[in-house]
């Protein structure tokens, strides 16, 4: 058992350097990045990656004058000191190892489209994550045991054949992809208007008494638990039975 968990923790070091790498060559070097994006706000284009929609001469043009599509009309002066002031101008190498550094430091630099603190953005929204995260286990947790012990005892059963056909398509679907069908049906999208789109609670929340409240930030979280809790609910039932017929 040692050994084993000896070995899990080695691994953990080149899978978070692998995932580093990756992440590093994805942000520098896929087209999109912060200098695009400036550049794109400059130039009045609002989003660089409308830029990349159009037609095939219009980006031909564009990359007749410079690297970047959004560069049209700036000095490549300009350019350079923003490459340079983004640290683009030394070699990838250094940026990665750079990088590293920072990171060990907890150092995650500033948001490019927020212009604050990296960790603030994150302490900003780690209530909404803190609250959907301890709820959807809640009740994916209140869920699955009972189901698995009672698809245990009842194996081989019509309950338990319609209950799994239930885990089977509940764990096949994508939970972003569940988010959305919630959305499109509970959220104003094409059906119903019943929940709110965005928000842990509503911009009223001060004004109402600690019921309504309640209420309130229920009524807000109701989709997001859902959406979260469809994944885990399936593979907690599934371990909740084996688990007891083993």
């Amino acid at each position: 058992m040692g050994a084993y968990i000896a070995r899990r923790l080695l691994l953990v070091l080149p899978t978070l350097l692998g995932i580093l790498v990756i992440n590093f060559a994805l942000t520098q070097f896929v087209p999109g990045g912060p200098i695009e994006q400036v550049l794109a706000n400059m130039e009045g284009q609002g989003d660089v990656f409308e830029s990349f929609s159009g037609t095939s001469s219009e980006v031909a043009e564009a990359s007749e004058t410079s690297d970047y599509v959004g560069a049209r009309g700036l000095p490549p002066e300009f350019i350079a000191e923003l490459e340079k002031e983004f640290g683009f101008d030394k070699p990838p190498l250094e940026r990665f190892l750079t990088m590293l550094w920072n990171y060990l430091r907890f150092d995650f630099g500033e948001s490019y489209f927020r212009s604050i603190s990296v960790v603030d953005l994150v302490l900003e929204k780690m209530p909404v994550s803190i609250s959907l995260g301890l709820w959807s286990t809640l009740l994916a947790y209140l869920i699955s045991i009972p189901l698995g012990i009672r698809k245990a005892v009842l194996d081989g059963s019509r309950f338990d054949t319609w209950t799994s056909w239930v885990i089977i398509v509940a764990y096949a679907i994508p939970g972003f992809l569940f988010a959305i069908l919630l959305l499109v049906l509970f959220a104003g999208g094409s059906f119903l208007q019943i929940f709110p789109l965005r928000g842990l609670t509503s911009d009223y929340f001060d004004q109402l008494s600690l019921g309504e409240k309640i209420v309130d930030y229920f009524w807000h979280i109701t989709l997001p638990i859902i959406a979260s809790t469809i994944s885990a609910f399936a593979t907690l039932t599934l371990l909740t039975k084996n688990s007891f017929m083993d």
